[in-house]
């Protein structure tokens, strides 16, 4: 059984005027473990399609299912990182991460054991009891992603999570997100503009076209599971990484 079935997906955005198309007939499925990015043009509908997987946003048209059963509104087996962290201010670090399993309910024991794990898994554990606004942006990105992964969410939505930061931060938190991929097993959907890292990270590449947002190829990539001992500068000079780009990137274009 697939993780996420999407058929036929469309959305639209309806004023006293006009009628626009963002997302139309999309289907996809999603297997348990899967790693797959998303990328087109700036304003083709990727985000809108990544707010319907994650339940804020109902399609005007189609069926999304995850495990077999409709997919109706927001839930806790599916966990977002947004580009910009949304964290809370006022919680230091440690607070942050456990939001969600104080709202649970979960004892302060078995809370901070798992803010712990997911504070290491993200290389922040020296930083817990520091404000978050006192943090670089990537490392507030780290909070985010520990935050969401102390939940146990079945699935990771991302929208551009590593837009905003330089080029080393970035780099680093690929690789960081790669290892946590490979050791949690948790299904990956990634919206990205960088074909770059949508082709280092995943392990399908899915193209978007402009308005109104269709699926118009999908791309089997290699480098995540296959070259997992070499390190990231040296896949990305790969040849066969290379002509990958340049053909996803022509998909893009055309």
């Amino acid at each position: 059984m697939n993780l996420l079935e999407l058929n036929d997906i469309s959305v639209d955005f309806t004023t006293k005027k006009v009628t626009l198309s963002a997302v139309k007939d999309v289907s996809l499925t999603i297997g348990k473990g899967d790693f797959i990015s998303i990328v087109g043009p700036s304003g083709c509908g990727k985000s809108t399609l990544l707010n319907v997987l994650g339940g804020f946003l109902p399609p005007s048209g189609g069926t999304i299912f995850q495990k077999g059963e409709a997919l109706k509104g927001p839930g806790r087996n599916r966990g977002v990182v947004f580009q910009k962290p949304a964290l809370y201010p006022w919680l230091n670090v440690e607070q942050n991460v456990g939001f969600g399993l104080k709202m649970r309910g979960i004892g302060k024991k078995e809370k901070l054991k798992i803010v712990e794990e997911n504070l290491k898994r993200v290389q922040l554990s020296d930083f817990s009891h520091m404000n978050t606004y006192e943090l670089s942006g990537g490392m507030q990105q780290r909070v985010a992603i520990a935050r969401i992964l102390a939940n146990d969410p079945e699935i990771l939505l991302m929208d551009e999570p590593f837009g905003a930061l330089d080029v080393l931060t970035r780099e680093h938190l690929q690789d960081e997100l790669l290892k946590i991929w490979r050791e949690t097993h948790k299904t990956v959907v990634l919206i990205t503009h960088s074909v770059e890292e949508a082709i280092y990270l995943s392990t399908s590449v899915y193209v978007m076209s402009e308005l109104p947002g269709q699926l118009i190829k999908k791309v089997e990539t290699p480098f995540s599971t296959e070259y997992s001992e070499m390190n990231s500068r040296k896949i990305k000079s790969l040849p066969e990484f290379v002509a990958l780009r340049e053909e996803v990137l022509s998909y893009i274009w055309s």
